[in-house]
């Protein structure tokens, strides 16, 4: 029992720890007045730095403790970006609504163009892993980051060709011109192909497990946990479910700025929500 413990339930119960606490800490931050944004940009910048040098440190040795601190140091430098893009200041070139009536190939570069400068950031960070992860045995951090990376852009895709729930009204005030870009709607084809393919990918991993192909370490189970919560945002898509349920504690009272919804916080709000556009 000790050994089922320690192998599955405390790494999994940390990752779910993890996403939902880190996912409160930034709707706590977006909710403060704008006032005091340099001082905590400020702090989470340093903490984002701080998890740089752990994520290198974790690499360099294999076990538990180096598995948990790889995820987390992840988990840290990935609330660093959706701080930044969610503040506005990393976000794209473009910086105002959709051009009304915008389809197609239009629609879609424009909606990269308000996007590209937090995308940059990400694949600038995933290639800093890159690097460093070169001659060392432990792939936990830059598999976490992947993993994030992947299913982001999966949610963003599903933003882009539409589904039932968005976020929409929840978007920070100077970033409300990014509803203009998500499409509200039945859900896509598209949707249910990567539904299918994540679900399918999860039940793969733990079938692997079960049978003896791979062992079942803290690292993996970090990961496979980490999957199905992001299995579960997407399917959040598709219901409407307010934020106290999950995150009173972060909620608080409003102040200059509305809080992110969990697609938008947890996957860092892409284009995709608002309106039945073409």
């Amino acid at each position: 029992m000790n050994d089922l413990l320690r192998d599955t339930a405390a790494p999994a119960l940390f990752a779910l720890l993890a996403w939902w606490f880190g996912t409160g800490a930034i709707l706590w931050l977006v909710r403060r007045p704008a006032g005091g944004f340099r001082g905590r940009m400020t702090a989470v910048t340093g903490a984002g730095l701080a998890s740089i040098w752990a994520a290198w440190h974790s690499m360099q040795v294999s076990g538990p403790a180096a598995a948990y601190l790889g995820f987390a140091s992840v988990i840290v430098m990935w609330g660093w970006h959706e701080m930044a893009f969610l503040s506005g200041w990393i976000t794209g070139a473009r910086k105002c609504p959709l051009t009304p009536g915008a389809r197609g190939l239009l629609r879609f570069k424009q909606s990269v163009q308000v996007v590209l400068h937090h995308e940059l950031a990400l694949l600038f960070n995933f290639g800093l892993l890159w690097v460093l992860q070169q001659g060392h045995p432990n792939h936990v951090a830059i598999c976490t980051f992947a993993l994030l990376w992947c299913m982001r852009l999966s949610a963003k895709l599903n933003l882009f060709f539409g589904v039932p729930e968005v976020g929409e009204q929840y978007l920070p005030d100077h970033l409300t011109y990014l509803g203009s870009y998500f499409r509200r709607g039945r859900v896509s084809l598209f949707f249910w192909v990567s539904i299918t393919l994540a679900g399918g990918s999860w039940l793969w991993l733990v079938g692997q497990a079960r049978s003896g192909v791979v062992e079942v370490t803290t690292g993996w189970v970090l990961l496979a946990a980490l999957l199905g919560l992001a299995i579960v945002e997407h399917l959040i898509m598709m219901f409407p479910l307010p934020l106290q349920k999950l995150w009173g504690w972060a909620m608080g009272t409003p102040t200059t700025v509305a809080a992110p919804s969990v697609a938008a916080t947890a996957i860092a709000a892409l284009p995709g929500a608002g309106g039945d556009r073409s």
